[in-house]
């Protein structure tokens, strides 16, 4: 089993920020003045969204997620929240069952998956989940594991 890349009991380094807009042009420009360079937008048919990668020198990474045509896991969030929110903190592990298992042994915390393991593009394939944290909200997971 490899070593978790993280000194925390739960194996997990930040990754990034999930931003949710409908206009994704509008969060590149915002982003852009504050220094952010802005990656290609990409379409994810697996989860039907719009996502562009941002970074900056001195800043955490934000990812612009947007929807993309039909309905999807953005709909409901955005019919709330029209202008956009950051809605999801994202971490990587090197061990996804093993930073699973020890976040749902943490009694302090109630951990609920809200999206499997799936291939992500934007990733280069490495598989993403979601969970509702209770008293935290919702985390992404990047699994960098083999």
């Amino acid at each position: 089993m490899s070593e978790l890349p993280s000194p925390n009991k739960w194996g997990l380094a930040f990754h990034h920020l999930g931003l949710a807009v409908k206009d994704p042009e509008a969060a590149a420009r915002f982003l852009t003045g504050l220094g952010y360079r802005i990656g290609p937008m990409i379409l994810d048919p697996l989860q039907n969204v719009h996502l562009a990668m941002c970074a900056h020198d001195q800043m955490p990474d934000v990812e612009i997620i947007s929807p993309a045509d039909g309905p999807g896991p953005l709909d409901k969030l955005l019919a709330t929240h029209n202008d956009g929110i950051v809605y999801h903190m994202c971490y990587t592990c090197a061990d996804l069952d093993r930073s699973l298992d020890a976040l749902e042994s943490d009694d302090r915390f109630s951990v609920r998956s809200v999206a499997p393991p799936t291939e992500a593009i934007l990733f280069g394939g490495k598989r993403v989940s979601f969970y509702l944290v209770e008293g935290v909200g919702l985390i992404e997971i990047i699994d960098e594991g083999p």
